[in-house]
């Protein structure tokens, strides 16, 4: 016999999970409020304007002492390499100046070994704007070489400081100097200040004048030398001293230039400003980087001829 066939259960589907309840529509929810400043006070303003000015004012201060203690040298050593050049082919061709001479001209190169001055350029003329280029030949005196008294004077502390360490010399050093009447030879032989000037009464003598400080000169010192051999005919006809000429004197005449070039960078900073609001911002700010820079260092060179000419 077969055995009888078993009950199987029906099998159904499982029951269909309760439909969540329907959340009423609502309006989207507000993006969140920020809390307004309140409005700046007068003396608020008045402070922040304060402290721009401070800030930029000083800015200004210590990109002025950067650009004399680093920056300024970079500018003579370019004038003299370029001078350097010029003199040469001029003392090549006899044409170098052996009597008076236009300002910044070069009439001269001095050689003083013991303090590793080597072939630098004097140029005519001892303002401030005259130094930033080299040692400069007092106008009113003989070139170097000539008969009489010749007067260089070289700054202490800025644009190279040439003559920064004439004060380490010592008697029977050697001072050369180069001119368009030919090679000159000088032994030191006499120190002196403001105080107490260089009484050598030697005909033809050199006198080398700096500041008495590497820091702020409020003086000057003096290192005198003799002329070894014959001295050289001096044509004279030299123009009297001017203001200008006279040891830790202040160029006057770089004052209108200054406020010009001034102008000149407010206006260019205020453009930038204005074409980083209106123009792409970065694009502003590196198309007018070099024009204010440019016009920063032209404004910091003209203050620099204010400064005393031996600094």
């Amino acid at each position: 016999m077969s055995a009888p066939p078993l009950d199987r259960p029906a099998v159904t589907a499982p029951p269909a999970p309760p439909e969540p309840p329907a959340v009423p529509a609502t309006a989207a929810d507000p993006a969140p409020v920020r809390p307004r400043r309140p409005p700046a006070t007068p003396g608020r303003r008045r402070l922040l304007r304060t402290a721009t000015a401070v800030s930029l004012l000083g800015f200004l201060l210590v990109g002025f002492a950067v650009f004399l203690l680093a920056f300024a040298g970079l500018q003579e050593q370019h004038f003299q390499s370029t001078s350097y050049k010029s003199f040469a082919l001029d003392l090549g061709n006899a044409v170098a100046p052996t009597g008076s001479a236009p300002d910044g001209a070069p009439v001269a190169v001095i050689d003083i070994p013991a303090i590793g001055l080597h072939s630098t350029v004097v140029v005519e003329g001892t303002t401030g704007r005259d130094l930033m280029r080299g040692p400069g030949h007092r106008r009113d005196t003989a070139l170097p070489g000539q008969q009489g008294v010749s007067v260089l004077y070289g700054r202490t502390v800025t644009f190279g400081a040439p003559f920064g360490a004439i004060t380490s010399l010592r008697t029977g050093d050697k001072i050369y100097a180069t001119t368009g009447q030919g090679r000159f030879s000088y032994t030191v032989d006499a120190f002196g200040d403001g105080s107490h000037p260089i009484t050598d009464t030697a005909a033809s003598r050199l006198v080398l004048v700096t500041g008495n400080s590497s820091w702020i000169p409020t003086g000057t010192t003096t290192v005198g030398a003799r002329l070894d051999g014959t001295a050289a005919p001096n044509p004279g006809g030299r123009p009297a001293v001017v203001a200008q000429d006279k040891a830790l004197a202040s160029d006057d005449y770089g004052l209108a230039p200054l406020q010009l070039w001034s102008l000149a960078l407010l206006g260019a900073v205020l453009l930038v400003t204005l074409g980083s609001r209106l123009w792409h911002r970065q694009a502003a700010y590196l198309a007018g980087a070099p024009v204010v820079l440019a016009l920063l260092w032209s404004v910091y060179e003209n203050a620099a001829a204010l400064l005393p000419n031996l600094y």
